[in-house]
């Protein structure tokens, strides 16, 4: 299988009044089409930082990110003071658009839409070119198998406020697939669950994992994800500790 995910070398630099503090330093692995990778470490171990690089969310310092076959920022001299060309942003925002589906600890689901339209809404803001071909009749049928995947047909037309912490979560990770994105990046996709919904969810995971082969990279300092996952990357004090 071939990496979808390499970074060599990734440096990501604060400064806090006079000092400066390396949020990660020195980071290189790669990641493999099809992996249940886990970002593991403490609190302030850098893990987030570093899947926001990944995710074309933070710039790094220095080092290179390449995503699926492209080297994210090429030539192009990075430092920590770097403000985003607007065509360099349009350039994250496609290849996030291409490439990238995103989980989140606190859902981010829009309370005004129900289950189908929080699931449908990465498609009304821009297909990916993985759906753009898909017909209206298409596009619902693709939206009602998530939601049949994830458990959430009979609640189809409810909005976050009628659902539990765990729905929402289901409804969450429906949101990341509708793109068919073939990367998802989860930021402590458990934190905000109880344990038993925190189970489910994981195993929920898991199977879509293996049944669409989609890669999933996790930022977690939860046991249970280490210890489903086929890949894990520890972290500490932004150094990689192991990958």
């Amino acid at each position: 299988m071939s990496a979808v995910i390499e970074l060599q070398n990734i440096y990501k630099t604060y400064q806090m009044e006079k000092v400066e503090v390396n949020a990660v330093a020195k980071a290189s692995f790669s990641i493999t089409e099809g992996d249940f990778a886990a970002i593991s470490g403490p609190s302030g171990s850098g893990k987030s930082t570093l899947l926001n690089m990944i995710g074309l969310i933070d710039l790094p310092t220095s080092g290179k990110i390449i995503l699926n076959g492209t080297d994210v920022y090429g030539s192009m001299e990075l430092s920590k003071n770097t403000k985003v060309p607007h065509k360099l942003d349009s350039m994250l925002t496609e290849l996030r658009r291409r490439n990238l589906g995103f989980i989140f600890q606190t859902f981010n689901l829009i309370p005004v839409l129900n289950v189908y339209e929080n699931v449908e809404f990465p498609l009304k803001i821009g297909s990916s070119p993985a759906t753009e071909t898909l017909n209206a009749a298409g596009r619902r049928e693709w939206i009602d198998f998530l939601i049949e995947t994830v458990g959430l047909t009979a609640w189809k037309t409810h909005k976050p406020s009628e659902l539990s912490g765990g729905q929402r979560q289901r409804v969450a990770i429906a949101r990341a697939l509708v793109t068919k994105a073939p990367i998802i990046l989860a930021d402590e996709p458990t934190a905000n669950l109880d344990s038993k919904n925190g189970d489910q969810i994981l195993e929920l995971m898991k199977k879509l994992n293996e049944d669409l082969k989609t890669t999933f990279v996790f930022s977690t300092h939860d046991a249970k994800i280490v210890g489903m996952a086929n890949h894990v990357i520890k972290i500490s004090d932004g150094h990689i500790l192991s990958a």
